[in-house]
């Protein structure tokens, strides 16, 4: 009996709790019911019948992203001069999308005053309802601040910058220029944008409907674009483009271009183009002015190429520079074609032959040599591909594959025709000769080491052309007018007929001149094409050659390279 009273005293405990627990359990499941329920009505009570409060209160806190523009990189020269800055600006811009965003007749009259702009850009702005419309970009930051002090709603300023060019049309051929939006669109600026441009920033922030900001929310910091430091001298920039503007427009041409290259590294110390254009205007001028011609542009180089023919002779032992050439009274028929000469030059020797620029002297050394040999040699010079020398748009010119020639197509590329090349090509080609057989690429970009180059003719052979190409510039070559008082030149003078649909108008001609100064010792490479002048000679020694010793003279100069040339003597009669 006890044991039962004992078990049935457990049995009524275990009962009472178990309906404790089961009323805790039905209190908390009505708590929450009840929040749950405190929370429906809160939000009916929001989106039905006070919704117009808190829209607009959500209206007047707005939560936006807005992108913290990069800094472009800075181009520089190899001396550190800018040659492409950042100016500080800022634009104003509208944000209509919020509801009741307007303003007063007067206050879009002052704006638009302000701005500079229509009054009906600024009411189309608002009609729009847009989250973002540009008003004005990159303007004065006076300007932005005297828009923002109307106080009008909706319209915000970001900083800003616009690109500028300090030296203007000097170097905007190979610079280039950027858009409104900050992207390179030529020379440089398009070449490296991957570099230059930067990496923006964002900004999250609380706002009101005018813009003042009530708090930061978070943000990300913008990323400076990397500054480039290119090949280019700016003194020697100047002075070529000086003296190509003055031989285009003395010779009436219709443009020009001119190259200045480190015999040794390759690099563009000038790079000139005229006419030019101002990159710092929005009015952008004819797609002439705008091209970089001296990598953009190809044309068929006539008798520059004639010491690229004879060292290929020299170097394969067909030739010395003393081998006798007879020119056949100036004139070579050769597949039905008569190959001439300006003159009657008899019998030359292969040094004399540079010297007169014999047409049929370098056909006759030509067909000595297998085309193939020919070709590969044109090759070896970067003739036939592109220089890849850093800019956009270099052309790679045209060599046709040697299967393909016939005789006459052998003869007359060895002295010019029938192939293209760009100014740069041929200034790079030259590097072969002026670094003692070594073939350097060429670049724009500043180089902190001298780079490897490919040897393509020996020692002996680059020494020997030099030393023929020295006979040009003499009184009996074809261009006495290159000679740079106090300092050796060897060089190369072209004068080609320009093709055209109808065939060679013998109307029209290209005159360049190449060279090496000194010749003896060579420190830069230059080279001079002028298109089309129409006044006095037309000859690549005329034209070309006195833009080659102003461009020449003053580079001695600015690069504190000694004379190697006695000047010559002065006597003078005693006085009696």
């Amino acid at each position: 009996m006890s044991g039962n009273r004992r078990y049935s005293g457990l049995s009524q405990h275990a009962v009472k709790s178990g309906a404790f627990q089961t009323g805790r359990s039905r209190f908390a499941g009505l708590v929450f019911a009840s929040a749950f329920l405190a929370l429906i009505l809160r939000a009916a009570w929001v989106q039905c019948v006070k919704d117009d409060f808190y829209q607009r209160q959500g209206e007047i806190r707005q939560v936006s992203d807005r992108d913290t523009l990069a800094s472009r990189g800075h181009i520089f020269d190899r001396n550190g001069r800018v040659l492409a800055m950042n100016l500080p600006t800022r634009t104003v811009w509208l944000d209509a999308s919020a509801t009741g965003v307007a303003a007063s007749s007067s206050q879009i009259q002052a704006l638009a005053r302000i701005l500079q702009i229509a009054p009906a850009v600024v009411e189309h702005a608002y009609a729009s309802q847009r989250q973002f419309v540009y008003l004005a970009r990159q303007i004065p930051t006076d300007v932005a601040e005297r828009a923002m002090r109307l106080n009008v709603p909706g319209v915000f300023e970001q900083k800003d910058y616009r690109r500028f060019y300090p030296e203007s049309s000097v170097t905007a051929n190979v610079v280039g220029f950027t858009g409104i939006d900050g992207h390179g669109q030529e020379g440089i600026e398009f070449a490296a944008e991957r570099q230059l441009r930067g990496i923006n920033g964002w900004r999250r922030t609380l706002h009101d409907a005018r813009g003042e900001i009530i708090a930061n929310l978070a943000q990300s910091a913008p990323r400076k674009g990397m500054d480039l430091r290119l090949s280019l001298d700016l003194r020697v920039q100047y002075a070529a483009y000086r003296a190509l503007q003055d031989a285009v427009t003395h010779s009436g041409a219709r443009s020009g271009s001119a190259i200045v290259l480190d015999a040794h590294t390759g690099e563009i110390l000038a790079m000139a183009n005229w006419p030019s254009f101002d990159p710092n205007s929005r009015l952008r001028s004819s797609g002439l002015a705008m091209r970089n011609r001296a990598v953009t542009d190809v044309f068929e180089p006539g008798s520059v190429m004639k010491p690229i023919t004879i060292a290929l002779a020299l170097q394969e032992q067909r030739i010395t520079p003393n081998s006798v050439v007879t020119t056949d009274d100036g004139r070579l028929r050769l597949d039905g074609v008569t190959i001439h000469d300006d003159a009657d030059f008899g019998t030359l020797t292969v040094a004399g032959v540079i010297e007169k620029s014999s047409n049929v002297g370098t056909t006759k050394i030509a067909m000595m040599m297998p085309a193939e040999d020919m070709w590969h040699n044109f090759r070896k010079v970067g003739l036939g591909r592109a220089p890849h020398a850093g800019l956009p748009g270099e052309a790679a010119g045209n060599v046709r594959a040697w299967k393909g020639w016939r005789r006459i197509e052998q003869a007359t590329m060895s002295y010019g025709y029938g192939l293209s090349a760009s100014l740069l090509q041929l200034a790079q080609a030259y590097t072969a000769f002026a670094n003692d057989g070594v073939f350097v690429p060429a670049t724009i970009h500043w180089q902190p080491a001298p780079p490897s180059g490919r040897r393509v003719y020996s020692v002996r052979t680059a020494r020997e052309v030099r030393s023929m190409m020295e006979q040009v510039v003499s009184a009996a070559g074809t261009a006495p007018q290159a000679a740079v008082t106090g300092y050796t030149v060897a060089g190369k003078t072209g004068t080609a007929y320009r093709w055209t649909r109808s065939g060679y108008d013998h109307g029209q001609y290209r005159a360049s001149f190449v060279g090496i100064i000194p010749a003896r010792a060579p420190r830069v490479i230059i080279a001079v094409s002028i298109d089309r002048p129409r006044k006095g000679s037309h000859f690549g020694g005329a034209v070309a050659g006195p833009a080659f010793v102003s461009i020449a003279s003053q580079t001695m100069r600015l690069l504190n390279v000694p004379p190697d040339k006695p000047y010559a003597s002065v006597t003078t009669k005693p006085a009696t």
